[in-house]
């Protein structure tokens, strides 16, 4: 009954996406946690886009799931619309888009923490963090209460000191209608900790009862579903279409008419806004000679009229935005519910943190979600997610999860973060990872289910699902391996629609790894593959492998190559300023990092591959250990 001093293992400290993830990850593990939140109605708020996934972000979700979050699971649970981005692409790319209703979300995610043991709920705001001998203990809410804890994991979103921009007006708030976090940053900053200022926007929101949809372009799901999470029994909905439409240059000549009206234009606003996500003014400057721009029209859920008016982000004035928008084919007498605006807040640049995404300045202090840099829920999830679990791994004194970049898209993530001087909001790309080829959304699970085993995580039952999945794979790619088919007239006369033909017998495996042919077509031509009946989740798998063989052996080998440089241990206590030979801006760099291994010193901006081997010599001369 220690709740009833406020005594608890973990404090998590905001219920946004990262919060969830990080306060039902400890609790699952054990510990007592106090979850604190500006608003306990807002739990889980989408407060951009009500979709999850997209390029890069699907592959996150599904490691999420695999090591046991929960997002793909409350994303498979409360879709209105499932879209496989990229299909008639390689599997490196294919992303999964679930358009989700936001309040069911936020139900589902709600109801998921109300009954989880050992999560206690509390709205208030943290101002102070209780440190002692760089030591963290506890923390202060605006009441001045006190709530002791061995670990605090922060995950305040856009909330820290934050400031609503709409045209040139400003006010605090975290998000609209929300009041900001104010205190906590300058809690951070007594205790050593620096923070800066990012900038990220929405659009507005409209009377979906004022479209008209005929002008527009319809957008469907998918016929054929595709889950977020390897868990069986997922539900089938039914499926609501999104809406395209342009702008004109009747809509670029208003912005560009009104640009001395907003914030950004105008240098009022410091922090600096995501590039892959940039406003529609932005747009309109940066992509002058684009005559018109996609806008897409998504549905925020099935009980309300609320429509999101995707990529028409705006800090312009709220009269100018409804001018903007009346310009649009479709929008042409749209009423809106809620204006776009723009929101300036603080983070703390994650190079402050390890790989554990902890401080390296506080021990016992995480950090995870857009408090590190980054944009997008399912990149605040996956951080949220580390950050809880490496928080129990510490009340424990167990190693640390620190996932590599050759094992996931979270490690890709992380790395990043921790090593690179990150001056706009992060956002996951394919291209960000070296080894986007075996990193799949697809193999998700295969990459990292036994860790989430090994964690406690991944109940007996999850994983035996698992391990059946893997063993039926394995089983039927030796069969297509061995299993020969004859130059039938039979079989030619198949082959023939799909513009192939065989003149001797070939093994199935083989006429797999032709581009024209897919499993489905091998049970047009086979009978035994045909009567196995083999789950689409198992084939699939089954396809990549076989056809894509060449290319994952080889980037197999630039792995192995990469991890060369991952031996090489840099010693805690290092003195940088000793080294010889390596400029002071890169020891300075190094010093700030402090890298455990050569090959994450090797991705530190600035640093240069003369500087690697000045440090290999080094690390050799001295007979550091290296990593067996």
């Amino acid at each position: 009954m220690d709740y009833l001093n406020n005594k608890f293992d973990i404090i998590v400290v905001g219920a946004g996406h990262a919060g969830c993830e990080a306060a039902i990850s400890a609790a699952r593990l054990g510990c007592k946690v106090l979850l604190c939140t500006l608003n306990v109605d807002n739990i889980a708020l989408m407060p951009c886009n009500p979709a999850i996934g997209g390029p890069a972000k699907s592959t996150l979700v599904r490691e999420i799931d695999a090591l046991g979050g929960v997002m793909g699971e409350v994303a498979d649970a409360t879709y209105i619309q499932m879209k496989m981005l990229n299909s008639s692409k390689g599997p490196a790319v294919r992303a999964l888009r679930a358009q989700s209703d936001k309040k069911e979300y936020m139900a589902y995610m709600r109801n998921i923490i109300e009954n989880t043991d050992n999560i206690y709920l509390k709205q208030c705001c943290i101002t102070e963090l209780l440190v002692k001998d760089n030591q963290i203990y506890g923390a202060v809410d605006e009441f001045g209460i006190e709530y002791t804890a061995r670990a605090v994991v922060l995950t305040t979103g856009t909330s820290l000191e934050g400031k609503i921009w709409v045209g040139l007006r400003s006010y605090s708030a975290g998000r609209l209608g929300e009041k900001a976090a104010i205190g906590l940053s300058q809690s951070l900053n007594k205790l050593g900790i620096q923070t800066k200022k990012l900038k990220t926007g929405t659009p507005s929101r409209v009377d979906k009862r004022t479209i008209d949809y005929s002008k527009m372009t319809i957008q469907p799901g998918d016929a054929e579903l595709n889950f977020y999470s390897f868990k069986p029994n997922r539900p089938i909905r039914k499926q609501f279409p999104c809406y395209l439409t342009r702008t004109n240059e009747k809509t670029h000549e208003i912005i560009r008419a009104n640009l001395d009206k907003s914030p950004m234009f105008q240098g009022l606003i410091h922090g600096v806004g995501p590039r892959y996500c940039p406003s529609i003014e932005d747009k309109i400057v940066r992509f002058a000679e684009n005559p018109s721009h996609h806008i897409f029209i998504e549905p925020e859920g099935l009980g309300t009229y609320e429509v999101y008016i995707q990529g028409f982000s705006s800090s312009l004035p709220a009269d100018v935005q409804i001018q903007m928008l009346r310009t649009l084919p479709g929008l042409e007498k749209a009423h809106v519910i809620k204006p776009a605006y723009a929101v300036e807040y603080d983070y703390v640049p994650a190079v402050q943190t390890t790989h554990s995404l902890m401080s390296k300045k506080i021990k016992g202090l995480f950090l995870g979600g857009q408090i590190n840099g980054t944009s997008g829920y399912e990149e605040a999830a996956a951080q949220g997610l580390i950050a809880g679990i490496n928080a129990v791994n510490y009340l424990n004194n167990s190693e640390m999860l620190e996932l590599s970049r050759s094992s996931s898209y979270i490690g890709t993530l992380i790395d990043d973060l921790v090593t690179k001087d990150i001056e706009d909001p992060y956002r996951m790309l394919t291209s960000r990872s070296e080894y986007r080829l075996l990193l799949r959304q697809d193999n998700a699970d295969a990459r990292l289910t036994d860790i989430g085993y090994k964690i406690g995580l991944i109940d007996d039952v999850q994983y035996k699902i698992f391990t059946d999945k893997q063993e039926a794979i394995q089983k039927e790619q030796q069969r297509l391996m061995k299993t020969k088919i004859s130059a039938t007239d039979e079989v030619n006369t198949i082959l023939a629609k799909y513009g192939e033909n065989i003149e001797r017998g070939i093994k199935l495996g083989e006429l797999l790894k032709r581009p024209n042919i897919d499993y489905k077509i091998l049970k047009e031509l086979d009978s035994t593959t045909k009567e196995l009946d083999v789950p689409k989740d198992v084939y699939e798998q089954v396809e990549i492998l076989i056809k894509y063989d060449g290319y994952l052996k080889r980037q197999e080998y630039q792995v192995e190559i990469g991890s060369k440089l991952e031996k090489y241990r840099i010693p805690d206590d290092i003195d940088y300023t000793k080294i010889d030979h390596i400029s002071s801006e890169t020891k300075d760099k190094l010093a700030k990092i402090r890298p455990k291994t050569l090959a994450q010193a090797s991705r530190i901006g600035g640093v240069k591959p003369a500087d690697i081997s000045i440090l290999m010599v080094m690390l050799d001369r001295h007979t550091v250990a290296r990593i067996k």
